[in-house]
């Protein structure tokens, strides 16, 4: 059974930082682009970041853009999100996502490039 399991999500102060992971099962990481989107109450989900299977390529939202860092490790069917310096907006639920493509292109933050979802996990900015 294809599944994705993101973990790392939590409650943390302006300017803290949290590392989102999103593991594989049943299907090899590597073969895929992933990508992370997010959404508060009341808004549209968001693509926030992208990488490809190799990981040589990735994009970013301008409202994550250094702050947040996409990264994987093949060898352990996992893909992280480094957030860096959050601000109370970040807050959201966050999913990843396994495109059956292995590039990410400028319509990353579109849904519908990607076929499997993990189930999200929150993450709170607040002091």
């Amino acid at each position: 059974q294809l599944q994705l399991v993101e973990s790392g999500g939590g409650l943390v102060q302006p300017g803290g930082s949290l590392r989102l992971s999103c593991a594989a099962s049943g299907f090899t990481l590597g073969t895929t682009a992933i990508g992370w989107f997010r959404q508060a109450p009341g808004k549209e989900r968001e693509g926030v970041s992208c990488i490809d299977n190799g990981g040589g390529i990735t994009k970013y939202a301008d409202s994550v853009k250094g702050r947040f860092t996409i990264s994987r490790d093949n060898a352990k069917n996992t893909v992280y999100l480094q957030m860096n310096s959050l601000k109370p907006e970040d807050t959201a639920v966050y999913y990843c996502a396994a495109s059956r493509m292995r590039g990410c292109y400028n319509d990353y933050n579109r849904g519908s490039r990607y076929d499997y979802w993990g189930q999200g996990t929150q993450v709170t900015v607040s002091s």
